[in-house]
């Protein structure tokens, strides 16, 4: 793996700035979905498979551009995927057609699950060469670009303003940034362009199930929290997405505290006690009837899943079984399937056995993460 030369404060923040880009362009996607399914009249079904498209583009993407960060650099992949994301979100806003609009959505998916491989790639050569963890802080500014990009659009909209102007706002913002900071990315990748192909060993394999269970947790909030709150607590769905809004909210907490923690009582306790606190989550979230009880169940989940994601990458980066930017790719394209696939899954679970005790399934499946840390985080 290559060294990263002395980054100033000027390169570090603006390797920091990638994952905050990448935040705010995924934040700008969430209130564009009623519009774009007004205007092209989709049910249930078609905007379920419409969705499907953003995630088939992003990990078909991933593996390529896990290879072209090695060849091309950080840099590239950073700005043709920043370019693509810049690109489809004003068409998201303004196209009526079902296949266009998946075809621009894949896209759209392949240029944020590109500058997600980039950056990284990125993240952990600057972690390697300071020595210390920095990966949990840097993905707290994703969360942040997503919850700072998801209330701008919702405010414009508000206001008034058509979901093409409140987008453009986002493009020309992530944009601008991507151009002025880009300069300072890192023109190398974490590999040798000459090293031979190596298939995905079996702790990559391990760490890429493991996300994939992180992420199948965090669609599970996403998408079936305020459901189960309206189902179980008769809770209006108006004020039952204020579970993700907590979750979101703790979640980059704990990211922007993980780097601390991590270096204070290392990867497995950080790994273990966030597994314990994602399971005594949902059993508060899931089984209490107070609001404040079930709402702090959601905050727990938050803060409990926030450093899985960014320690794995930390450490599939140590691993010298494969090049480490592919390894990137391997464990982030995995992961990706849990968000993707997972809410399907927890639906057909909550057909047979009722939804509350799919998620209390979906808590337990936490119990691997427990479980394996020791295994897992060691080099």
């Amino acid at each position: 793996m290559q060294a990263v030369n002395a980054p100033t404060l000027v390169h570090l923040w603006s390797y920091r700035l990638t994952f905050l880009l990448s935040g705010m362009s995924l934040g700008a996607w969430a209130p564009l979905v009623p519009f774009a399914r007004e205007r092209a009249e989709l049910d249930e079904a078609q905007l379920g498979l419409l969705l499907l498209c953003f995630g088939l583009g992003s990990m078909l993407a991933m593996p390529l551009a896990g290879a072209l960060t090695t060849h091309k650099g950080c840099r590239f992949v950073s700005l043709i995927g920043g370019a693509l994301i810049c690109s489809m979100l004003p068409l998201l806003a303004t196209l009526s057609s079902f296949t266009a609009l998946a075809i621009t959505l894949a896209l759209f998916g392949a240029g944020l699950g590109s500058i997600d491989v980039a950056m990284n790639v990125q993240g952990l050569m600057v972690e390697r060469d300071h020595r210390r963890p920095l990966m949990s802080g840097f993905h707290g500014l994703f969360s942040l670009g997503g919850i700072a990009s998801a209330l701008l659009m919702s405010v414009l909209l508000w206001g008034g303003a058509s979901p093409l102007f409140a987008v453009s706002v986002v493009v020309a913002i992530v944009g601008g940034l991507l151009l002025w900071h880009a300069r300072h990315l890192l023109p190398y990748g974490a590999d040798d362009p000459a090293a031979p192909f190596a298939w995905p060993s079996a702790k990559v394999l391990a760490v890429g199930v493991l996300c994939f269970i992180a992420l199948l947790v965090e669609g599970a909030v996403l998408d079936w929290s305020a459901v189960f709150l309206n189902r179980a607590h008769q809770i209006d769905l108006s004020v039952a997405g204020s579970a993700y809004a907590v979750f979101s909210l703790t979640m980059a907490a704990g990211r922007f505290s993980g780097d601390a923690l991590r270096k204070r009582f290392g990867a497995v306790s950080l790994l273990i006690g966030g597994g314990l606190l994602v399971m005594v989550g949902f059993a508060m979230a899931v089984l209490l009837q107070p609001w404040p009880l079930f709402l702090l169940g959601f905050a727990l989940i938050g803060l409990g899943l926030a450093n899985a994601f960014p320690v794995y990458c930390s450490v599939v980066g140590a691993q010298t079984a494969m090049p480490a930017g592919l390894a990137i790719a391997v464990i982030t394209g995995i992961g990706y399937c849990g968000i993707l696939l997972g809410p399907a899954l927890i639906g057909f679970v909550a057909h047979l056995i009722g939804l509350r005790d799919a998620l209390l399934c979906v808590g337990v499946l936490m119990l691997a993460q427990v479980l394996s840390a020791r295994r897992v985080a060691r080099p």
